[in-house]
This record gives structure tokens, C-alpha cells and sequence, in this order.
């Protein structure tokens, strides 16, 4: 007779086979043998996603009737603690239903919770989620955190993601406090609070884009990644920012080991309100990689676009992104970037990248004066607008390079 191998597997490998299954699969290992019955039920991990189910069916109902059955019936006979739990498949509503599990998981001691909800109103998490003091990550999609009075945060909380989601602004402050070990914290889409105070001492990863009004940071001294996003155009009354008043400034102050920073959508605009320096009071020294997207015709801008490169006498790679529907609008003085960057250190960069340019004069100006100070240079990538012809690409091969080893890659799109 044949060995059954299957069915003497060690226990701790089969456990290793089903941790790489999802959890469809490893629920129909149950037919190998009696030793791999149920086994699935001690998973740690459950997933709940587009693979989960799948109805070959246009019915709506029947794929979810079928997506609630199914998971009532994988926690219903799970017998094992549950380290994540991820709700997550297109035609999952904010049912009632949720409530329940989210009740369940939090029993047990959950560290991973990740629910999605794509389609419909925003959903109220339930109440017992703020007391799963267990969580280290918590991720959500299209929902409405309305705390208890009694939240205090979560306490070992290391990676919060939070993406379309409504919250009102003490809430926010709170669960933002009551968060010590967050290490890394994503905000995308938001409504409910408009002012951020990002007050979180283990902080090494923030990523943010949504419309606000005022951000700040305290004792966030180890942030090393930031991405930012200010989703809305917006008009500054600078009569009302008096005496030496500085966005910048207020900015950078508690960023001192920022390795990474992209400044998208209008936050460059955000950062130039108020007095802007020709330098920080404290360099950027580990700054390697700079993404800013900027309006080449705005002076503002510009200048703080400039303080920026003055400060940062590390970095390696820039790229640039020209905001391409402000580009028509034609800047109200004469300037040459070789004017306004007196006392110009010399930059290290090695790649820079630029990126929907339409070949205006200041977008020339620009590219001039970052191949005449960059000697280490070894990569410059152009990418302009479609329909602008070869005449950008011949002025940029009769630019002036002060790296001899420089080459200009155009990307004509």
C-alpha cells in the first residue's frame, strides 16, 4: 500500500502550508484527510476579500448573501486566536453584520483590522472597536469613527491608515494622542477636521493628502518619510500673516531627520504663505529625494522651492512636477533663477527628473540653472507635455552642463 504522505505531514508544516492559502483554498484542504479537517480553524490570519467569494453570477444580492453566509460560517467554527482580520470585496456594504464581527474579532485580542467598504454610505465602526486595546494595525475605507467618551486611544497601535473616512476634529486629536507607538499613520480623503497636530514621538512614516487648513508637528523628531497633499487652490489673505510669520518655518521645525519628502497637489502654495527664508535654521542633512510640484510662474513658490534646495545639502535625487494648469498664467516680473539663488551652495544631486513642462521661459530657467550647479549630476529626465514639438529637446542640448558626465534623457510623451 501506498504511503499516505499527505496525512502524515508534521502538524507544524501543514500549518506552514495553509499560512501561504487563502482562506477559500485552506478551508477545502478539509477533504485531504481527518488530520487536515479543520485544521484551517486555527488560522491566525483571516482574509475576506474579492477572492473569497466568487459568484459567476450579475446578481449583487446572490454574491452577497453568499459573502455573509461564508464568513459567518469560517468565525462560527474558528477555534484559534486571530491576529488580522480583513473585510474587503466590492460589493460589500455597511451591513449590520459587520457590527457582529468586529465584536467577535475584538474578543479576540485582534491585532490586524482592515475593513473596506466599497459601495454605499459611510459606516459606523461599532463602539467595542475602540476598546480592542490589542490592535497594532488598523486600517479603513469609507467609514464614520465616532469614538466613545471614554476612548483614550490605542495604546500599542503602530500603523494606523485611514482613507475616506469621517471624523470630528477632538476626535481626531484624540485618537491621534492616544496613539504613543504609532510608527507609521496614513490620512487620504478625510472630512470632519480641517487642522492637524501631528503629536507623536515614534513616528517614522507619514503619508497625507486630502483638504485642510493648518498642519503641525510636535515631537515627531524620528519622521524620515513624508508625503503630502493639499487637494484644493487656495487664495491667502497675506495681510493677515504679520511680523515673521512663516509656514516653512512652522513646518520644518520638528522635522530635523526628514530622508524622504514629496510635496504634491497645492502644498507648495501652503508652505510659501508668510515670510519665506533663503534657508532653514536647521538643514535638512538626510534629505536624499525631493518631489515638489510647483507653479514655475509663482515667485512664491519659487522661493520656497529654492529655501528648500538651499537646505537640503544631501540630496541625491529631485524631481520636479509642473502643475500644468497654472501654467498659462504669466509671472508679473522679470526673474532668472541665477538672480534670485544668490549665495547658491554647491548641490550634490545625482538624478533629476522634470516632469510635465510645456517649455515656457521659466521652466528653461529652471533646467538651466540645476545643470549649471549641479557638478555631480549624472541624470537629468525630461518629460513634457504632449504636442509641444522638438524645440524644447534642441535648447535643452545647447544647455551649459557643469557635470561632464550630465545626460539629458527627453521623454517625448
Amino acid at each position: 500500500m501506498d504511503l499516505d504522505r499527505i496525512s502524515y505531514l508534521p502538524g507544524h508544516v501543514i500549518d506552514q502550508i495553509l499560512s501561504h492559502l487563502s482562506i477559500k483554498e485552506a478551508v477545502r484542504t478539509s477533504v485531504l484527510s481527518s488530520k487536515w479537517r479543520y485544521r484551517w480553524a486555527t488560522l491566525p490570519n483571516l482574509v475576506f476579500d474579492n477572492q473569497f467569494v466568487c459568484v459567476a453570477a450579475q446578481d449583487h444580492m446572490i454574491v452577497k448573501n453568499k459573502f455573509l453566509r461564508t464568513v459567518d460560517h469560517v468565525l462560527l467554527l474558528h477555534s484559534g486566536p486571530i491576529n488580522k482580520f480583513k473585510l474587503s470585496h466590492r460589493d460589500l456594504l455597511g451591513v449590520i453584520d459587520i457590527d457582529r464581527w468586529t465584536l467577535h474579532v475584538s474578543r479576540k485580542a485582534v491585532k490586524e483590522f482592515v475593513l473596506e467598504i466599497w459601495k454605499g454610505q459611510r459606516y459606523k465602526i461599532h463602539s467595542c472597536l475602540f476598546c480592542c486595546q490589542s490592535l497594532t494595525h488598523l486600517e479603513l475605507f469609507n467609514c464614520w469613527l465616532k469614538p466613545p467618551s471614554t476612548f483614550k486611544g490605542f495604546k500599542n497601535l503602530k500603523s494606523l491608515d485611514l482613507q475616506h473616512v469621517t471624523l470630528a476634529q477632538d476626535a481626531f486629536e484624540n485618537l491621534i494622542s492616544g496613539c504613543p507607538m504609532l510608527e507609521r499613520l496614513t490620512l487620504m480623503n478625510f472630512d470632519g477636521f480641517t487642522h492637524l497636530n501631528i503629536d507623536t514621538p515614534h513616528l517614522l512614516f507619514f503619508d497625507i493628502g486630502g483638504k485642510f487648513e493648518d498642519i503641525s508637528f510636535e515631537s515627531t523628531f524620528q519622521l524620515a518619510v513624508v508625503s503630502i497633499g493639499l487637494y484644493v487652490n487656495f487664495e491667502i489673505n497675506q495681510s493677515r500673516f504679520r511680523g515673521n510669520y512663516s509656514n516653512l518655518l512652522k513646518f520644518f521645525v520638528n522635522l530635523p531627520n526628514l530622508q524622504r519628502l514629496e510635496i504634491q497637489s497645492y502644498f507648495l502654495k501652503y508652505l510659501a504663505v508668510g515670510v519665506v527664508p533663503l534657508t532653514l535654521p536647521r538643514p535638512c542633512i538626510d534629505l536624499s529625494y525631493l518631489s515638489i510640484r510647483i507653479n514655475l510662474n509663482d515667485l512664491k513658490e519659487i522661493s520656497a522651492a529654492l529655501c528648500l534646495l538651499r537646505s537640503s545639502p544631501n540630496l541625491q535625487e529631485l524631481e520636479i512636477l509642473a502643475r500644468q494648469e497654472e501654467q498659462t498664467l504669466m509671472i508679473t516680473q522679470n526673474y532668472r533663477w541665477e538672480d534670485v539663488f544668490f549665495s547658491c551652495p554647491e548641490m550634490h544631486m545625482r538624478k533629476v527628473k522634470i516632469d510635465g513642462i510645456s517649455g515656457i521661459e521659466p521652466e528653461l530657467d529652471f533646467i538651466r540653472f540645476l545643470l549649471l550647479h549641479c557638478p555631480m549630476l549624472e541624470r537629468m529626465t525630461v518629460i513634457p507635455v504632449s504636442n509641444i514639438g522638438t524645440e524644447l529637446m534642441r535648447q535643452l542640448l545647447r544647455c551649459r552642463r557643469a557635470s561632464r558626465q550630465a545626460e539629458i534623457l527627453y521623454l517625448d510623451s
